[in-house]
């Protein structure tokens, strides 16, 4: 799989699923700039990673974002976009205004955002790959995690419409929706947990890869699940 002459612009870069796909990206060949609130180069010590500390959710963040890469590296060909959040464990009927707000500004408005951003640049060239991390909860929903659920689910519908509108155009858009994730910060939450169950995030990382290829560039509009042992 590779990634040579790609320019990757990898959202959430530094988190428990982001280190792992920014490495498997870097691996591949591709030029990576690497996106969060607190990230810096050394953090991957790589000559092809660049990082871009800054916040993407509104217009302007996101596209002086995009713009600081396209100044650095001539394009960006790759938008993956890592960044989410998760609350729960209340109903919709308890649920308050800023839980519901703050799921869809972490899993909605943030991949709007940037993909809104980076569609001009790709459009122009006629030729991308858009990709986003989504959640087994948009498509299996649950009790308790109401806002979570419908944020990701919000975020499928967006990603498949955006593949939709740019059919034909060189551009494709996908959304990997795992389940739960083999990360640190989900060990230290679920400590009682089973995690030989969970999805690897290198399994994560590699799909994300090859979507990103020129060989896949016939899969657009794609929800792709990965369960692990949660089957």
């Amino acid at each position: 799989m590779n990634l040579s002459n790609k320019v990757a612009l990898i959202t959430g870069a530094n988190g428990g699923l982001g280190m792992a796909v920014t490495k498997a990206f870097l691996e591949g060949g591709a030029q990576v700039a690497g996106v969060s609130l607190k990230i810096q180069d050394s953090d991957f010590g790589h000559p092809n990673f660049k990082a871009f500390p800054g916040e993407i959710t509104s217009g302007e963040s996101a596209r002086a974002v995009c713009s600081a890469v396209v100044a650095k590296f001539g394009r960006i060909d790759v938008l993956v976009h890592l960044v989410g959040a998760f609350k729960g464990g209340k109903s919709v009927a308890e649920t308050d205004d800023d839980t519901f707000r703050s799921m869809l500004d972490a899993n909605l408005v943030a991949a709007f955002q940037m993909i809104r951003a980076v569609l001009p640049d790709m459009l122009a060239r006629g030729s991308g790959r858009i990709l986003a991390i989504g959640s087994k909860a948009a498509i299996e929903p649950a009790p308790m995690v109401g806002a979570y659920a419908a944020s990701k689910a919000g975020l499928v519908s967006l990603v498949r419409t955006v593949a939709i509108e740019n059919k034909g155009s060189g551009i494709t858009a996908n959304v990997v929706l795992p389940g739960t994730m083999d990360t640190p910060a989900n060990r230290a939450a679920m400590p009682k947990a089973d995690p030989s169950k969970w999805v690897r995030p290198a399994q994560v990382a590699s799909i994300l890869v090859h979507l990103a290829t020129d060989e896949a560039s016939q899969i657009s509009g794609a929800a792709i699940p990965v369960l692990g042992g949660e089957l």
